[in-house]
């Protein structure tokens, strides 16, 4: 797996950077971040995931939407910490999932696996960011997507 260097690096859990909770909390650990994008880390596991109970019993897989909402979560973590979020003053800034985009999954993601998910930042304004993505389990890309992200306010 070639991830692509950040110019900082981070060992923040995702608890810290986003407004999302368990069980829909999908950052484990932001890694490193900067203008360009960022990595993070999220390890699948059956205590944590009630969705593995009802997605192919006895063969779980993690359903490709929460991969994507994983991904996404990676982005939007990096683009908190760095802080290039600005809110109306009083509220809180939040990005929403607006659209995906050429989604592929490229091989099933089993409890246990540790995702890394690599997130280029293509382009991030004031109200929308567009992330290209990329989630590995050990060297293989597992799945990749792009998304776009809309700025709102909490």
């Amino acid at each position: 797996m070639e991830i692509p260097q950040f110019k900082n690096t981070y060992n923040k859990p995702g608890v810290e950077l986003l407004p999302h909770r368990p069980p829909f909390l999908f950052v484990d650990t932001l890694i490193a971040a900067d203008e360009t994008g960022a990595v993070g880390e999220y390890t699948y596991t059956l205590e944590k995931n009630d969705f593995f109970r009802g997605h192919f019993p006895g063969n779980p897989i993690v359903p490709g939407v929460v991969l994507v909402e994983s991904m996404a979560q990676v982005a939007g973590a990096g683009i908190v910490a760095r802080g290039a979020l600005a809110a109306t003053p009083g509220k809180e800034p939040v990005f929403i999932l607006a659209s995906v985009d050429s989604a592929r999954f490229r091989r099933p993601v089993r409890p246990g696996d540790k995702m890394i998910t690599v997130a280029e930042n293509v382009k991030v304004g004031s109200r929308l960011g567009v992330f290209s993505m990329k989630g590995y389990v050990g060297d293989e890309v597992v799945c990749d997507c792009t998304v776009k992200c809309m700025l709102g306010e909490k």
